[in-house]
């Protein structure tokens, strides 16, 4: 009775422990849905730039003209029904003030969207044709708004003739890039078939939450105006390609996280043959995972999607840590003895992973720092919990795994094996030859490659981009000055030179700021050009005898050209409002000390020519691609660098830890050799290798001394060696499912990671196992190590 009675108590104050903890976490948990700002913009994942070029690419991924466009296309009905849902979707996102702007043909610029103090200013905009308001000129623009009016047009002309009898702000409205045609009083491709949207959005094009919901708008106004219709929307642009890719890694994550965790709850009932285990495993693994996002909440403004996605995706090796203890566990020895019995192993274990990662923190990635303090952060705390709190909540061992049947047939399989010497260095040199000598390039600097967008998405973008002459996401000239003003005036000396690069076919269109707004100095020579009231009078008089029209019809006409010959010329700060702001201040970038004027380009034909026809005029050529090439390079170098420091730390953790190169060379070498096999794998399967590669290397290597420190712990004890052998079974097991169906994504940042941690643990575990076991010795002889 006494003995049940402590057995009941012992019980019951495991459980109450075990409540305990989980009500910690979910405070942990509530504490953290009230503090965490999780933040999308990629450009945290971008390495810091190091050059012009390199810090206009980021500017530009982030919220350049190009980056929060999209696209859309009605199609799929009568080209009537799609002009109508045209207007009626642009009109509900005009409302919408998650965009800046949406054009579709059906609204051109006119008099009216402009401020009543700002008219006039139309003849400093635009250029006035020498010789404009001659008498005879006039006369002849009089008769051909005689002619207007007699059209179909008449009714919309008629209000703005007095004010504007030469129609000058079609000359303005001339200087826009190339536009669709207009069909139906709206833009069309030629062929009449799809009706073409142009949209801007106000977030920024790496914001996947602000584009989500941008992208969401969109459907869910097409789908109020095409009710009842057989109209389908499509919708390109870096925005919806990221919400597209969001998506899909999202409910890709979703799946495998499922089946994860399935796994992992059937592969402890399996193995242990007990409720409890699932639940002990889980235990710390929750506590590491809300311990890491606690520790960027208070180290960093907000934390990035993405270190949630991957920090929980690398700190699944934690799930090792409880497994060890629960096969080590046996009848005799209390969960107290076992868990210290274990610790040197796997602390030493934790300090040389924490260490690796480490590397990160001074890879110049603002995203990769949060990424180092997540992971480290979680593994230290799944560690200490195994240590400290785990042994509490955990059973007397009613069995002993050593015992077991068929692990021991499998450990006297594995006995009878030879141990490799020469032929290890002779796998060594194969890797080695194969990594150096396969063709190809070794690293992939193409950003672009890692994108899961299909290649006919890609096409359709280009297709739909040309015809709406949006501008190109690679190519960009700028110009810089002290101010705006001298940028302005700058990019605006090379008008003629791209005006004549358009008429040699060499490019489809341009656009710049001071298409729209030039510099104070033309705004002053225009306002000379512009004649004085008594001569405008007369000539006007003259122009207007011979025509139907009243004498009088046409004095705002008269005011607004007199007004325009005494303002002050137009500012950044004057457009506030209009609908020129937006095409102005998207293309100018300020910058401390100087502003930086874009010329986006559409349809770069000749590449090469335009670069080299820009030489020496003060304007700077800009290939994008090529900027986030150098950029991921000259990172890759850093990275690399302080990855060769963590080696050595990592070596002299285990020397540390063991005090014998021998044994520290036995634990190394598997983990080394296993690093350059997954390399010549890669590269002989013509894999070039990006940042998440070197991720997954790293991560495998952890694995790699994890078990090379397992084996070399369980010395020559035949007991000890099947324990670990028990354990190390169901961690590679368990770590061999997460990563493989990583490596079936479909998303090749995914898959880097995936199928490198998979080869490597697959190799690590063979190797370790060949390289770092001890031979049993027998019975009556002494132990090398005693456990």
């Amino acid at each position: 009775m006494p003995g049940g009675r402590l057995l009941k108590r012992s019980f019951t104050l495991r459980s109450a422990l075990a409540l305990l903890w989980l009500a910690l976490l979910a405070l942990l948990g509530w504490w953290l849905s009230t503090q965490i700002q999780v933040s999308g913009d990629l450009r945290k994942f971008m390495p810091e730039p190091r050059t012009a070029e390199q810090s206009l690419l980021i500017d530009e991924l982030g919220d350049g003209p190009g980056s929060r466009l999209l696209m859309l296309a009605l199609q799929g009905d009568a080209t009537p029904v799609l002009a109508a849902q045209s207007r009626q979707l642009a009109t509900r996102l005009r409302e919408d003030d998650r965009f800046d702007w949406v054009l579709n043909g059906d609204q051109p610029m006119a008099l009216e969207d402009l401020p009543e103090h700002l008219l006039p200013y139309r003849y400093l905009l635009a250029p006035v044709p020498a010789g404009q308001f001659e008498p005879g000129n006039l006369q002849l623009a009089l008769q051909d708004r005689l002619a207007d009016l007699a059209s179909p047009m008449g009714e919309q002309l008629e209000p703005l003739l007095p004010r504007d009898p030469t129609l000058h702000l079609l000359a303005l409205l001339e200087q826009q890039p190339r536009t669709p045609p207009v069909i139906e009083g709206v833009w069309f491709t030629p062929d009449a078939d799809q009706a073409l949207l142009l949209v801007q959005t106000r977030n920024a094009g790496f914001d996947p939450s602000g584009q989500q919901q941008a992208v969401d708008a969109i459907t869910t106004a097409f789908a109020a105006v095409s009710a009842g219709s057989t109209a389908q929307l499509e919708m390109t642009g870096p925005g919806a390609f990221a919400v597209k890719i969001g998506n899909q890694t999202s409910g890709e994550a979703r799946l495998i996280g499922t089946i994860d965790s399935i796994g992992l709850v059937l592969l402890l009932l399996l193995v242990y043959r007990g409720w409890k285990y699932p639940l002990l495993g889980f235990l710390p693994l929750a506590s590491a995972g809300l311990a890491g996002l606690c520790a960027v909440v208070i180290g960093f403004e907000g934390v990035h999607g993405i270190t949630i996605a991957f920090g929980f995706t690398l700190i699944g090796v934690v799930q090792d840590y409880p497994i060890h203890f629960f096969s080590h566990q046996r009848p005799g020895l209390s969960p107290w003895a076992n868990v210290r019995a274990l610790w040197p192993t796997l602390g030493t274990g934790v300090v040389a992973t924490c260490i690796a990662y480490l590397t990160f923190l001074f890879s110049g990635v603002d995203g990769l720092r949060q990424l180092a303090v997540f992971t480290i952060t979680a593994l230290l705390t799944a560690a200490l919990a195994t240590r400290y709190l785990l042994p509490a909540l955990a059973d007397p061992a009613s069995r002993d795994m050593a015992d077991q049947a068929w692990l021991q047939r499998l450990w006297r399989c594995i006995e009878g094996l030879p141990r490799p010497r020469r032929s290890l260095g002779l796998l060594a040199a194969l890797a080695i030859a194969v990594v150096v000598l396969a063709p190809g390039a070794f690293w992939q600097n193409d950003l672009s490659r890692l994108t899961p967008v299909a290649e006919a998405d890609l096409q359709r973008d280009g297709e739909l981009r040309n015809a709406l002459g949006a501008p190109d996401v690679r190519y960009l000239v700028t110009v810089a000055g002290s101010d705006t003003e001298q940028a302005l005036a700058r990019s605006q000396a090379l008008l003629p030179l791209l005006q004549q690069q358009v008429d040699q076919g060499g490019l489809v269109s341009f656009d710049m700021a001071a298409r729209w707004l030039p510099s104070a100095a033309t705004q002053r020579e225009r306002q000379a050009q512009l004649p004085d009231a008594a001569t405008l009078q007369a000539s006007l008089a003259r122009a207007v005898a011979d025509t139907p029209f009243r004498a009088d019809a046409f004095a705002p006409f008269l005011a607004d050209v007199q007004t325009a010959r005494q303002a002050v010329p137009l500012t950044v700060a004057d457009l506030q409002g209009t609908p020129l702001a937006g095409a102005v201040e998207s293309l100018l970038l300020h910058r401390p000390g100087k502003t930086l004027a874009l010329v986006t380009l559409t349809g770069v034909e000749q590449p090469q020519a335009l670069a080299a026809a820009l030489a020496g005029t003060g304007a700077t050529w800009v290939d994008l691609k090529q900027a986030s090439e150098s950029l991921v390079a000259a990172w890759r170098v850093r990275v690399l660098a302080a990855l060769a420091v963590a080696l050595l730390l990592l070596t002299a953790t285990v020397w540390f830890a063991l005090r014998d190169w021998r044994r520290v060379w036995r634990v190394l070498l598997p983990m080394l050799l296993t690093t350059v096999l997954v390399l010549a794998v890669l590269r002989g399967l013509g894999v070039e290798l990006n940042l998440f590669h070197l991720i997954g290397l790293i991560l495998a290597a952890g694995l790699g001394l994890d078990y090379g420190l397992f084996f070399e712990h369980a010395g020559d004890q035949r007991a000890a060696q099947l324990r670990t052998l028990h354990g190390l079974l169901v961690c590679s097991a368990m770590t061999l499912l997460v990563f493989s169906l990583l490596a079936t994504s479909s998303i090749p940042v995914l898959r880097a990671i995936g199928s490198t941690v998979a080869l490597g643990v697959a190799c690590n575990f063979v190797l370790a196992l060949l390289v770092s076991r001890h031979a049993h010795q027998p019975e009556g002889k002494e132990s090398m190590h005693a456990h």
